[in-house]
């Protein structure tokens, strides 16, 4: 397995990691500083768009209440009526979060001072090994549930990474040049300090640190922002 030191790098994942979220032992002169797991009730509303779907379905059935009702139906005809429009959207709903949780449950971002790592997939486990020296900013933004995003970009030498590959981590919209995602962080505010720690000491100097003047209007505190930006 490639660390990949002159950019990120793909590597399938074995049947038993040697250490937890990583393909290999860290070398004995690389430190782990933090770990993490998305927080799954989070990432099912953000990156699966759980509340999306619910109010859409609600919609869906309400109109179908209404069209039922105006069509001379009784109440009780109307009520059976919804019983499988009912039972097919819970379903459907109940299946987005068990992926959320799934997705959540099978992912172990890792931060050392050399690297992050994101051991990401449910059925095919992957590992992207992305080099502080690669990282030119990262991005922080509220999340539900108190938690946040983190969105690294890197640089242009950096190998591209296909958008698909990453989801649900990666970056929305940004598909052409993708950025990978540490998706829905509990206390990613403290997570963003620590790795721009983590980068300045590596780059030698500290980053200049942007706050927004005004907080989010996600109700999270957080807008999106520069967490690292080399001077």
């Amino acid at each position: 397995m490639s660390h990949g030191p002159h950019g990120p790098s793909l590597v399938q994942e074995h049947d038993h990691e040697p250490q937890l979220g990583l393909p290999e032992p860290l070398p004995r002169d690389e430190t782990l500083v933090w770990q993490g797991t998305p927080d799954w009730r989070a990432l099912a509303v953000r990156a699966f768009h759980l509340r999306k779907l619910a109010l859409y379905f609600g919609a869906l059935i309400a109109v179908h209440a209404v069209l039922s009702t105006q069509g001379g139906q009784s109440a009780a005809d109307t009520l059976r009526g919804l019983v499988i429009p009912v039972a097919l959207a819970s379903v459907g709903l109940g299946l987005v979060a068990l992926l959320a949780w799934l997705s959540a449950r099978s992912t172990i971002y890792t931060l050392t001072d050399r690297r992050v790592v994101m051991r990401i997939g449910i059925v095919l486990t992957i590992t992207f090994n992305l080099p502080l020296k690669r990282i030119v900013s990262a991005d922080l933004r509220g999340a539900p549930r108190g938690t946040a995003d983190i969105a690294l970009r890197l640089d242009d030498g950096s190998p591209g990474i296909a958008w698909l590959t990453l989801w649900p981590h990666a970056r929305p919209w940004h598909i052409g040049r993708a950025q990978p995602m540490l998706r829905c962080l509990p206390e990613g505010a403290r997570v963003a300090a620590t790795l721009t720690r983590c980068w300045a000491a590596h780059h030698g100097g500290a980053p200049a640190v942007n706050k927004p003047a005004a907080a989010a209007a996600d109700g999270n505190g957080l807008a999106g922002h520069p967490a690292l930006a080399p001077q």
